[in-house]
């Protein structure tokens, strides 16, 4: 039966052409396929956001001061993602479109500004800036007591509003960036702890080992002297009656230095002293 030639074998015997070229075209082609198809598969289905628009919900029960404020942020380069007309829209759009900043007028319907604000800011989910009619200590006090960011006052102007949206959502991004520190920091600690819990265990368990080794050296000594063993003998008589009675090897070595010789003090396990 013919066979196929060889045309090209190494110098250890090992056929270097086990496959023709035109083989080998097609299995490179066929390869080349394949990448393509894993390309198309790995592509990611959805392009990532580019905008760099700060997004913002706007919360405030008169339609028009809400107009108003909408047209002037997005005349600033905002992107305007939600508008609700009381306190509980408010949340509940913060809740689903986790904005940049939120603009929350005080008084409003069914939960005010100050509550909805506090249930935000308790949940951490974005920055609130409060709107309110008048300058008043004591509602202001309220305000950032409830977590507001900052606050201002009417009619809104640019030159209020949009250094105030700035500081809030600065100060909530340091807030943030501080928590992460924490969370980080008490991570490592607790990683340090119990790297050192585990370094204690191994540190305890190679004094026992010493010490057990001690009185083992100690009771096979006495083996030889008083029992007329070889020092292989004793070792290995220690050995099997530890393993045969189960006994650890300490509590024997013990065993054997309380018969044949006085014991150090420090011989005797604390909860035998």
């Amino acid at each position: 039966m013919p066979t196929r030639k060889r045309n090209n074998e190494s110098a250890t015997g090992v056929d270097n052409e086990v496959l023709t070229p035109e083989e080998l075209k097609a299995v490179t082609q066929a390869v080349d396929t394949e990448a393509k198809d894993d390309e198309v598969v790995s592509a990611p289905a959805t392009p990532s956001r580019t905008s760099s628009h700060p997004t913002v919900v706007v919360a405030e029960d008169e339609s028009v001061n809400r107009m108003d404020l909408v047209a002037m942020l997005e005349d600033n380069g905002y992107k305007v993602v939600g508008q609700a007309a009381n306190g509980e829209e408010a949340v509940e759009l913060t809740r689903k479109l986790r904005p940049d900043v939120v603009c929350m007028d005080v008084k409003m319907p069914r939960m005010d500004g100050i509550a909805a604000a506090g249930t935000i800011c308790d949940e951490n989910i974005a920055p609130v800036v409060m709107l309110t009619a008048f300058s008043q200590p004591d509602l202001v006090k309220k305000a950032t007591g409830a977590g507001a960011m900052a606050y201002v006052t009417k009619p809104y102007e640019e030159s209020k509003l949009l250094p105030a949206l700035e500081v809030a959502m600065g100060r909530f991004n340091e807030i943030n960036d501080l928590l992460d520190s924490v969370e980080a920091s008490e991570r490592r600690l607790q990683e340090a702890e119990d790297s050192l819990r585990v370094a204690e265990e191994k540190l305890r368990k190679s004094e026992e080992t010493l010490e057990e080794r001690k009185l083992v050296d100690r009771a096979k000594g006495l083996l030889m002297d008083k029992a007329d063993f070889s020092e292989q003998g004793a070792f290995r008589w220690i050995q099997k009656t530890s393993m045969d009675q189960r006994i650890p090897k300490k509590r024997l070595a013990l065993a054997i230095i309380a018969k044949y010789g006085e014991p150090k003090e420090d011989d005797v396990p604390e909860d035998e002293q």
